[in-house]
């Protein structure tokens, strides 16, 4: 859409803090008035509506605020049932990345060096030790694991489901984005966990624009969804 607005800042407000374009709130698709709890939150999703368009009657996309979605995602979407929410992102953990293991041993070494330690943090303290496998045959994880991560995810606030529900699908790891929710791994290091199989087999043949542009965005989804967390947390 074309941008309206000459200038957009946060508020304090009843309930929280509302963000103004020209004075005006920015409203969610069902028309309420946009709210968030934490004065850095309010300043970030200001500063991307700012930035978006550039200047008035520039084109403005979606994905230029990308803070602002996720806020209404949480608002609107989770919210009122988190259970479903919850569940969508629980059931990563039947398939985490980190339990399936390269046949090639130069790389199933690096995936043990780098991914068993987060593993161990998962049955440490989340109390979910899950089963490894090698290569692609599904493996079953006890249910008792299952449950514990159940538990792990559901006492995170609607803000924080709408992170992992970013973050988790980007890493293919509920463990790492659990990590990451729980402010125990950088962003930037869980993506880099997440793509050891693609770093391996670059060192072999090479990059290519399409795998780059993929990654590229995975990344993004990783590091906007973190930085959600934060400011939540602020």
């Amino acid at each position: 859409m074309k941008r309206f607005w000459d200038d957009a800042r946060a508020q304090a407000a009843e309930g929280g803090y509302a963000i103004l374009l020209d004075g005006k709130p920015v409203r969610l698709p069902s028309g309420a008035r946009l709210r968030v709890a934490t004065a850095p939150l309010a300043e970030a999703i200001a500063g991307e509506w700012r930035a978006a368009g550039g200047t008035k009657g520039g084109e403005m996309r979606p994905e230029q605020v990308p803070l602002t979605r996720l806020v209404g995602t949480a608002e609107e979407r989770i919210a009122p049932d988190p259970a479903a929410t919850v569940a969508a992102i629980a059931r990563y953990g039947e398939s985490d990345l980190l339990c399936y293991r390269a046949t090639e041993s130069k790389l199933a070494s690096r995936q043990a060096e780098a991914w068993d330690p987060w593993l161990s943090w998962s049955a440490r303290a989340l109390d979910a030790p899950l089963r490894v496998t090698t290569g692609i045959m599904p493996v079953q994880q006890t249910d008792q694991a299952l449950r514990a991560l159940a538990r792990a995810v559901e006492q995170h606030p609607p803000l924080v489901l709408a992170a992992l529900g970013v973050a988790v699908p980007a890493l293919g790891s509920l463990v790492l984005g659990l990590a990451i929710a729980g402010g125990h791994l950088a962003p930037e290091e869980a993506y880099r966990l997440s793509t050891l199989d693609e770093a391996f087999q670059e060192e072999i043949w090479g990059t290519d624009p399409e795998s780059t542009a993929r990654r590229e965005s995975a990344a993004a989804d990783v590091a906007i969804a973190a930085r959600l967390v934060s400011l939540a947390h602020a």
